[in-house]
């Protein structure tokens, strides 16, 4: 399967599974911090439709800041349109991406796609049922590929990390055993699943986390 192809399916089976969100679940924040799981479905949405020269043009509004423009981007939208009617516009950019989804490579869309989809279900105590073939080509791709938005290759780095319900092992040092999805939550900066996470390595793993927290706030 290609990665484009991989990413429309897995943006199928979100869709499907999202259409399930009542209200307040949509109200409920996410992991991702400050966002409600109505601000992230936004922000789905952006990143599949946003013309370029907009996206700069907040980036020039927030100081050359990407984080506070692509926030400021999905509250605007999110302000502005229902989660329905968000899912009718990610069910139609699934098939035909606009803006930058027509140009941003679908592997690292994939990942972020499946990272938000987590930060929804895991804030709302709902236990993922994301195929592990895509969890895998998600964490295959973020160890391997520095990334200036998602920090897993630096988080990643001389720790052993082991998949319990997959296919799946990576690097050497430190054992960090855990379920893919959890595995991909944390190295992307979403400590909430740590406490599931075993190995002589999780304490380094947590401090690598909590740093770029820190850093964050800043």
């Amino acid at each position: 399967m290609s990665a484009r192809d991989r990413l429309r399916a897995n943006d199928t089976r979100f869709h499907a599974l999202a259409t399930t969100f009542s209200a307040d679940e949509w109200a409920h924040p996410s992991l991702c911090d400050g966002w409600s799981n109505h601000d992230v479905l936004a922000h789905l949405v952006v990143g599949c439709s946003a013309p370029a020269a907009a996206v700069a043009a907040e980036m020039v509004r927030h100081s050359g800041s990407f984080d506070r423009a692509n926030a400021a981007m999905a509250r605007t939208l999110a302000a502005s349109r229902t989660p329905a009617d968000l899912l009718d516009d990610f069910n139609a950019l699934i098939r035909r991406p606009r803006g930058l989804g027509r140009y941003f490579p679908p592997q690292l869309l994939l990942g972020d796609h499946i990272t938000h989809e987590l930060d929804m279900l895991f804030a709302l105590g709902r236990e993922p049922a994301i195929p592990a073939n895509a969890l895998i080509a998600v964490l295959n791709t973020q160890v391997s590929v520095p990334n200036p938005f998602v920090p897993a290759y630096r988080n990643s780095r001389g720790l052993r990390l082991v998949a319990t319900d997959a296919d799946w092992t990576h690097g050497q040092g430190p054992l960090v055993r855990g379920q893919a999805a959890e595995l991909v939550s944390v190295l992307g900066n979403r400590p909430a699943m740590l406490s599931r996470l075993d190995g002589d390595g999780v304490d380094m793993l947590t401090s690598r986390v909590s740093r770029h927290l820190i850093r964050r706030a800043e």
